[in-house]
Formats: structure tokens, C-alpha cells, sequence
């Protein structure tokens, strides 16, 4: 079974916190949304999203790729039947990131441009795609580093939970090697926090640190950068006798 804590806060600049996350380990499952569309509906979104996949992964009894897929999808009708519903929903919407234990494995589905980074013995690298205007036009036009961080299209979501039927939800399957760390966040941190800054954080301050510690750096960290956004974590970790 993975360790896993999980950490949000609301940020420096934001009135509420639209993310929305959890853990289950006796499910293997751990989820992480960001919300969108005001306060109201964000929240709903992200909170709808969550407890729909959690639901859908508990009442199938299964740890498969199938399931989790079919939990996702099951999460974008949820959210679209409740904007229908509500006028005062409408328009609204939630980054995903649902990933599922099974054996040595994570399964992982992603819609949006929340993220999960793995820390094994070949580093630290992204496991996911954001789907963003950034990722998926920007980049294919060969517009350089420069230009896309100033582009003012740079953080519209070209997918989102709530916002389309049929879904495009990005899969993966990671091999998860002894004692490596998987970590999932909101662009609140990874946003506004450098890459090798997050490794620095996840292998510092000794080997013995637990995930609450790491996790309260990582938020730390998105806080002096100006946390302009809400801020979520989850770190997960194999057992295992390796370290990083």
C-alpha cells in the first residue's frame, strides 16, 4: 500500500479555495481537482468530480484501467447535469487528476492542467500532458519559451471536466520502482514553482523527512512565490528498502 498525505490551502491572493482532493487508500485511489467558474461553481465542480470518481471506483469493487476510466467519465456527466440543472452553476468546470493503485503500478487518468510528477530512480520528470492552449497549439506552432509564458492565452484549458461531451481524458500506466514518490498538484504550485525547485523539496532535508513535512514545503514554497492561486498537494510513496 502507497503512503500518501495530502495538503490544500487557499493561497495569498484568492477569496476561496476551488480545489478539491482525496485520499483513499483502502481504495488505492487518490484524487485532485481544481475548479472553475466562480466560487460557488468551482467548488461544486471539483467536489462533484472527486466524490463521483471515488464513488463510481467503490461501488465497481475493481482496481482496473476500465474502471477508473468509466469513474472519469461518469465525473464529467455528474457536472454537466448539475450546470444544467442550476442556473447559477452554469459555465462551470474542474481540472482531474485520478490515480489508482494496482499491484507495482499507478493507473492515471488526467483531464486539464493539473499534474503528477514521478521521483524515481531516473529522476524527476512529469508524467502527465496538460491540455491547454499552450501545450496543444502553442508549442505544435513552435512559438518559443519566452512567448508562451506571456502568451494571454497561456492558461486557457482546451479540456476540462464539465466543459465537453464526449471526453478526451489523458492515460497512463506508471511503473511505481521501491520507495519512489509520486506527486499531484494544482498549477497553484507547479504554476508558480519551478520544476527543480519541487524535486529539491521532495529529496531535501534528510531521507527520514515524512510526506506531511514535504508536502507543508511544497505549499511553502508556492506561498513566497506569491501563491497568486490555490495551492494542492498529495504526495504518494512505494514502500520499499530504495530512497530518494
Amino acid at each position: 500500500m502507497l503512503e500518501a498525505y495530502a495538503l490544500s490551502d487557499q493561497g495569498c491572493v484568492r477569496a476561496n479555495n476551488e480545489d478539491y482532493c482525496l485520499i483513499r487508500p483502502d481504495l488505492g485511489l487518490y484524487l485532485l481537482a481544481d475548479g472553475m467558474g466562480g466560487a460557488r461553481a468551482g467548488e461544486e465542480a471539483s467536489r462533484l468530480a472527486v466524490e463521483t470518481v471515488a464513488e463510481v471506483v467503490w461501488s465497481s469493487g475493481r482496481r482496473d484501467s476500465q474502471v477508473l476510466l468509466e469513474a472519469v467519465e461518469e465525473a464529467n456527466r455528474r457536472v454537466l447535469e448539475a450546470a444544467r440543472q442550476d442556473p447559477a452553476l452554469e459555465g462551470m468546470g474542474t481540472t482531474l487528476v485520478a490515480a489508482l493503485e494496482h499491484e507495482d503500478e499507478l493507473y492515471v487518468a488526467s483531464v486539464g492542467d493539473s499534474r503528477a510528477y514521478l521521483l524515481d530512480g531516473g529522476g524527476f520528470r512529469v508524467i502527465t500532458e496538460d491540455q491547454t492552449w499552450v501545450h496543444d497549439v502553442g508549442v505544435p506552432l513552435g512559438l518559443d519559451e519566452t512567448s508562451l509564458r506571456n502568451h494571454p492565452m497561456r492558461h486557457v484549458l482546451t479540456m476540462a471536466i464539465g466543459a465537453a461531451q464526449p471526453l478526451a481524458i489523458n492515460y497512463y500506466a506508471v511503473p511505481l520502482e521501491p520507495r519512489a514518490m509520486v506527486l499531484i498538484s494544482s498549477d497553484g504550485l507547479h504554476g508558480v514553482v519551478e520544476q527543480a525547485f519541487l524535486e529539491n523539496i521532495l529529496r531535501g532535508n534528510g531521507a527520514g523527512e515524512g510526506l506531511e513535512a514535504k508536502c507543508r514545503h511544497l505549499v511553502a514554497a508556492a506561498r513566497n512565490a506569491g501563491g497568486p492561486d490555490n495551492i494542492t498537494v498529495i504526495l504518494l510513496r512505494a514502500p520499499g528498502a530504495a530512497g530518494y
